[in-house]
């Protein structure tokens, strides 16, 4: 759905455009890779050493969600190129 917006959206656009929804792809990418190593990593210090599972996982969270927050900005950046 989110690519197909994004296509719909550049269907007759300038190339600033264009570089703004690839923009936005590359920010959503950058993040699910980023958010997806911190788990793995996250996955392997709880299995390395089981008592310190709290601390490892509250980390974790506010990582993955300080991540998700600069994607939204960049999302929502590219955005305004689009449509402003």
């Amino acid at each position: 759905m989110f690519m197909t917006i994004l296509l719909e959206a550049i269907s007759g656009a300038s190339l600033a455009n264009m570089g703004a929804a690839f923009a936005a792809a590359a920010a959503v990418f950058a993040a699910a890779m980023g958010i997806s190593r911190i788990g793995c990593t996250a996955l392997e210090s709880i299995a390395r050493q089981p008592e310190a599972a709290g601390d490892i996982r509250s980390g974790m969270i506010l990582s993955a969600a300080l991540i998700e927050g600069v994607a939204m900005f960049a999302i929502v950046v590219c955005f305004l190129v689009l449509f402003v």
